[in-house]
């Protein structure tokens, strides 16, 4: 095998997230469907295949993120978690519409279960963590941390992408609800 070869091969298998085929597919299992991924953080450059930052002193480039997804009759829980981030810090984090991209903006705003018709959303009524999924959370020492969210409901086919990492823990007051800052990374999620 040559060298190109091979080290194409690596660099697939490397790119493949935990419980992903290589075409990213949803894992399934005794636990229900779900989504396992496991990813490394990188610069906006080029393609964004899995995982990128965009604030490389709060998410460094090789930081890992892992994000997990349960669903079952009573609805669906995801879990996050990261490690080597900014150490003693808070966190937003929620899962988005789209998938993420080389901009911020890409990965489009809150995924709803019930929508509200005012976009973006700060209504408490429907920015809440009963209708969306919040993922705050607060990071030890060495930059890890992680966080769990449980919902009573599943994720509608291909209208939740992503999870974004935002600058500040998930604000609730009327007008505000839902805001937590800059959108400093974000991981592409195959939710089921």
């Amino acid at each position: 095998m040559s060298f190109a070869v091979a080290l194409l091969a690596a660099s697939t298998l490397a790119l493949t997230p935990m419980g992903l085929s290589p075409t990213g597919s949803p894992a399934g299992g005794a636990h229900g469907e779900g989504a396992d991924v496991s990813a490394v953080f990188a610069d906006p450059t080029g393609d964004v295949l899995r995982a990128v930052t965009f604030d490389s002193d709060a998410v460094p480039p090789g930081a890992r993120v892992t994000v997990t997804e349960r669903t079952g009759r009573d609805g669906t829980r995801i879990r996050l978690r990261l490690e080597g981030v900014e150490p003693d810090r808070t966190f937003g984090a929620h899962v988005h519409t789209n998938p993420c991209g080389t901009r911020p903006e890409d990965s489009g705003g809150h995924y709803q279960q019930d929508r509200d018709p005012k976009q973006p959303s700060t209504d408490p009524a429907y920015a809440n963590p009963r209708n969306e999924v919040w993922l705050d959370l607060t990071t030890d020492g060495q930059g890890d941390g992680s966080s769990s969210a449980s919902v009573a409901w599943r994720f509608r086919p291909g209208e939740a992408r992503s999870v974004v990492i935002h600058e500040h823990a998930t604000e609730t007051a009327p007008g505000r609800a839902g805001m937590a800052g800059a959108r400093l990374a974000c991981v592409n999620v195959p939710f089921a």
